[in-house]
């Protein structure tokens, strides 16, 4: 081969590649806000994973992607094995779709597309335009790519004693396909490459089957690189990805005359007879392997056994393989790890609860430790989101997808604060005990439940992205908190001026009460982020 040869075909991948990349993220950026909803359905049946898994594979354009994507999922612990398995058995479809875009025999088209892209992002402004310009012209480059694929193949005429080897042994071929999609890490580039050199006459359909078959196989690689630094559970989707390509390839070798006498009939283009070689190994694999989805988890699992895990990082859902997957993905993830935090935060109140109405000097000491260490991790939290959210921006997401993360971001330093006001309070524990009476002890607890319950309520308005908890903080909770503020303080003054009460420490009421109203008004903003969100939501 020469040089010159070489290099063609060389650029005709890179070209279709490149082209692959643009149309995945328009795709994405018009999907906007709406991908992001889609992920957070992804914790439920496998039957409705595949359905995800198909819609995700086709936004993305990538079935590596959704299965790394899954890897990472189950890693955090928000899927189980056998709704990953589902998600991933959904990918193995949704990228069937690539294949049959690109058998279409329209090479023709390329550069009226290009073109079309470039006149359309030069003459509007809409960030709407501009991505769909963007999808015209990945969409022109994966058909030039194409093109120039088909134009330098005639080199493998040169090496007929490949293709002989190809046809009269497809388990070559099979390792042909596996180790091209390994090596190009792009199940769509593998099959792109084949329908051009079969598009040639170079190579016939006995040879190019198992190439495909081949193909995906090695698209499981990147879900192995993936899980290597994973939990078990993240290696026990990988590997399920894996064994559901490996055998599902292992029985259609076992029935190659009728799978290729059923592709033949499909069409006789060769091309699409390519395509649909793809499409119906990854349906009818998805149709074999669904009811028995409970058993491959149990062979997976004894594969590889659970053991205890060491103790979870601080930080959990903020895996940096999703920002290059899909900003989508990684700003769900964001909502995952707020979630998080808010967690401890209210593990962190129901400390205070313990330690103020249920006072043990022989105590103290060790659950201040606990709540140190919570707040640390609560500080630990807020800079991650910080740092990750900044690297999702600097790769580039819709405007309503920033918004949405601009809303996380916000609500976690909020989470932070109200950290910082909870320490104040559990600083002041003794105060509670010794120096009030009992009536300002019930007025503090009244107001520390209310507190609570606008704590809980932003978190979970913001969770499920529920308008009606958000509006009872904002119009409800608040305005008692800052009630209650108001009255017990009055109540506590004269509390002073009548002795009832500690004169000198007894005053720290007053801050306990203050850090309270904060508390509220920090949970009040979280809040009014669910609101923002859901007006984003409206205009999408």
């Amino acid at each position: 081969m020469d040089i010159k040869t070489f290099f063609t075909i060389a650029g005709g991948v890179a070209l279709f590649l490149y082209g692959i990349k643009l149309l995945s993220s328009a795709l994405q950026s018009l999907a906007g806000n709406q991908l992001r909803h889609l992920l957070g359905t992804l914790t439920k049946t496998p039957l409705r994973g595949i359905l995800v898994g198909i819609i995700v594979t086709v936004l993305i354009q990538s079935s590596a992607g959704t299965t790394v994507m899954t890897v990472s999922f189950v890693n955090t612990g928000l899927l189980s094995l056998k709704q990953a398995l589902g998600l991933i058995m959904g990918a193995n479809i949704g990228t069937t779709v690539t294949a049959q875009l690109i058998a279409f025999n329209i090479d023709a088209l390329a550069l009226p597309l290009l073109a079309f892209g470039v006149f359309m992002s030069m003459l509007f402004s809409r960030k709407q335009m501009g991505y769909l310009a963007s999808g015209l012209i990945g969409l022109g480059l994966v058909f030039m790519g194409m093109q120039t694929m088909k134009t330098a193949s005639h080199i493998i005429s040169q090496h007929r004693e490949l293709l002989l080897v190809l046809s009269r042994n497809p388990v070559s071929g099979v390792l042909a396909g596996m180790i091209l999609t390994a090596l190009i890490q792009s199940s769509a580039a593998t099959i792109g490459l084949t329908i051009a050199v079969a598009s040639q006459g170079l190579i016939t359909l006995d040879a190019a089957i198992p190439i495909i078959l081949g193909d995906n196989i090695g698209t499981t690689l990147t879900a192995i690189v993936a899980s290597l630094n994973a939990s078990r559970p993240a290696k026990q989707a990988a590997l399920g990805h894996v064994l559901f390509n490996l055998i599902g390839t292992v029985i259609f070798l076992t029935i190659l005359p009728v799978y290729r006498e059923i592709v033949t009939a499909t069409s006789p283009d060769i091309g699409r007879q390519i395509a649909n070689a793809h499409t119906i190994f990854n349906l009818l694999n998805t149709i074999i392997f669904f009811p028995f989805i409970s058993l491959l988890a149990k062979l997976i699992s004894t594969i590889i056994p659970l053991r205890p895990e060491d103790k979870p990082e601080d930080v959990m859902y903020l895996d940096k393989n999703l920002i290059t997957i899909s900003s989508a993905s990684a700003v769900e993830a964001v909502k995952d790890e707020l979630l998080h935090m808010g967690n401890i935060v209210q593990r962190m109140f129901e400390l205070i609860r313990t330690t103020f109405f249920e006072f043990d000097a022989g105590k103290m000491e060790d659950r201040r430790k606990k709540f140190d260490s919570l707040e640390d991790s609560v500080n630990k939290i807020t800079r991650a989101i910080s740092e990750y959210s900044s690297e999702i921006w600097q790769r580039g997401v819709s405007d309503e997808v920033s918004t949405v993360l601009g809303c996380y971001v916000n609500a976690s330093l909020d989470l932070e604060r109200i950290g910082d006001r909870a320490e104040n309070l559990i600083e002041r524990a003794d105060v509670m005990n010794h120096y009030l009476s009992d009536e300002a002890v019930e007025e503090f607890r009244d107001m520390y439940e209310t507190t609570c319950r606008a704590i809980d309520l932003s978190l979970s308005s913001i969770q499920h992205e529920d308008s009606e908890e958000a509006w009872e903080v904002i119009s409800d909770i608040e305005k008692k908190i800052d009630g209650q503020e108001k009255t017990y303080r009055k109540k506590h003054i004269d509390r002073l001026n009548r002795g009832e009460c500690d004169p000198e420490k007894g005053v720290n009421f007053i801050t306990l009460l203050s850090n309270l109203e904060r508390i509220g008004d920090h949970s009040n903003n979280i809040a009014g982020y669910t609101l923002d969100i859901l007006a984003l939501n409206k205009k999408a």
